[in-house]
């Protein structure tokens, strides 16, 4: 059980997203949407929305830096483990109540929204379940070993996080963490394979892109032209 669940699910979650997503891009490219529910109710939807989006983006923070940093890495530019022990409990808390707060507005506006709730299909109950889940759990970990220094789970789950890419796992690592830790690690490992099969593919086509996007110019109009002006050849100059 413990090679299959350390050393076997994280490959099947991984080939999971990636073969799903490759298969909704291909049959499913109308459904890779967010099936925004806005034209129904937007007022709540303005507020919960980003409370959520900013709040799993400060938690994906969180996880890639307590995983793929390793401890000596901090260590060297002079952050102890009680300091970073102390940054990760606020900053994660914070950052898990932010994101918490928001599925929690999303969830009520689904389930008191008419309109909401009958575009409210199977998956998305599944998704914000395992969602939540997963939120919660990790949550629930911190702050239960939160006396002292805590945890050190980067002499334990961030270097078997770590050996997964090597295609070595060291399942020997992850004897002795703490039950919710395992738990939290088994939920997240379920989410990711479920992200294509559900809206969360989303993430996939966030429109990075009109970060970069050149400016875009706006002309008044000629107030003494009233009516279509007539086609000329060639470029106009633009006044200052």
């Amino acid at each position: 059980m413990t090679t299959l669940i350390w050393g076997v699910l994280p490959y099947v979650a991984v080939v999971l997203l990636i073969a799903g997503t490759i298969w909704r891009y291909r049959y499913d490219k109308f459904g890779w949407t967010t099936r925004s529910s806005q034209v129904y109710e937007s007022k709540l939807l303005n507020i919960a929305s980003p409370v959520f989006h900013y709040g799993i983006l400060f938690v994906l923070a969180g996880h890639i830096i307590g995983i793929f940093i390793p401890m000596s890495w901090t260590e060297k530019v002079g952050v102890s483990e009680h300091t970073y022990h102390m940054f990760s409990l606020i900053g994660g808390t914070f950052a898990g109540v932010l994101t918490v707060c928001g599925i929690f507005m999303l969830l009520y506006r689904r389930r008191f929204k008419a309109p909401v709730f009958r575009a409210t299909t199977r998956n998305d109950k599944l998704m914000y379940l395992v969602l939540l889940a997963a939120i919660v759990l990790g949550m629930t970990a911190k702050l239960t070993h939160a006396s002292g220094d805590g945890y050190n789970y980067r002499e334990s789950i961030g270097p078997w996080a770590r050996s997964l890419f090597t295609l070595n796992p060291d399942i020997g690592l992850m004897h002795g963490v703490p039950v919710l830790y395992q738990i939290h690690a088994v939920v997240g490992m379920s989410l990711i394979a479920l992200v294509p099969f559900t809206r969360l593919v989303h993430m996939f086509s966030a429109p990075v892109q009109y970060l970069f996007r050149p400016y875009v110019v706006y002309r008044s109009r000629d107030p003494r032209r009233l009516t279509a002006r007539p086609e000329r050849r060639g470029w106009e100059r633009t006044g200052s």
